[in-house]
């Protein structure tokens, strides 16, 4: 009886130890992912800019042009071309402007200024250039308020920075869908654009068509290198460019 009474209190005590390193070790996993946590909140907090949303405190602009046959077939397939009417209806748009973005070297400002106001009247002057009075109002609170310019002041530089871009003219009135690589894109506005190289320009593009072409700027809109643009373009092989309504 003693030899069964000291194998149950032998079990019971390494039962014990055991739930006690479990418990140690527990808590040593605790404090790991803490700090692994913490480690991690610094980096994103690092990976932000001092500047965060002070507004003009910013390396540079990407302009981004909005291939918009692509744009209004992706609204027909979801069943919203009429809330897009100004865009898809029967005006040959190509290439618009989808805005001006203030950036830094890694990350950008956004929503500088909640609170602050866009007239009508700037709006409106801007639908030649970006057809959608949402997309404009939009674009300056998000965009446009962390530039450190006023309203009309900054859509003035919208409007110069897509002065500045030439259109390759192959795209301008293209009258059927027509596939290619995101680098043909790259290089045939390299090709019109003196000065631009391939390391200030990228394409996006959904599942298989083409969405955007964006450039990088200086703020005086002079064409500048921005790698981090690069990391986030289009990885297709082709691309589709549906073809300019009307055209």
């Amino acid at each position: 009886m003693f030899h069964v009474l000291v194998g149950w209190t032998a079990r019971i005590l390494v039962s014990f130890s055991r739930f006690a390193l479990f418990r140690r070790l527990s808590l040593l996993v605790r404090l790991t992912l803490v700090a692994l946590l913490g480690i991690a909140a610094a980096g994103t907090a690092s990976a932000q800019d001092r500047r965060q949303n002070t507004p003009g405190e910013f390396d540079f602009y990407v302009l981004s042009l909005s291939w918009s046959p692509s744009f209004c077939e992706e609204a027909s397939e979801r069943g919203s071309e009429q809330r897009s009417q100004a865009q898809c209806g029967g005006r040959p748009f190509s290439f618009v402007v989808h805005g001006l973005w203030p950036q830094y070297e890694h990350g950008f400002p956004e929503y500088c200024d909640r609170n602050s106001y866009l007239d009508r009247n700037i709006m409106t002057s801007m639908l030649d250039l970006m057809p959608a009075p949402g997309l404009i109002f939009n674009e300056w609170k998000k965009h446009g308020t962390c530039a450190g310019l006023g309203p009309r002041p900054y859509f003035e530089t919208i409007r110069k920075a897509r002065a500045a871009v030439k259109i390759p003219p192959e795209f301008l009135n293209l009258s059927d869908p027509k596939t290619v690589t995101p680098s043909e894109i790259e290089e045939a506005f390299i090709k019109v654009n003196p000065g631009l190289s391939d390391t200030a320009i990228s394409v996006t593009c959904n599942r298989t068509r083409l969405s955007e072409v964006r450039i990088c700027m200086s703020k005086d809109l002079q064409f500048r290198a921005c790698e981090e643009l690069e990391r986030r373009g289009c990885r297709r092989d082709q691309v589709t460019m549906p073809p300019v309504r009307g055209g």
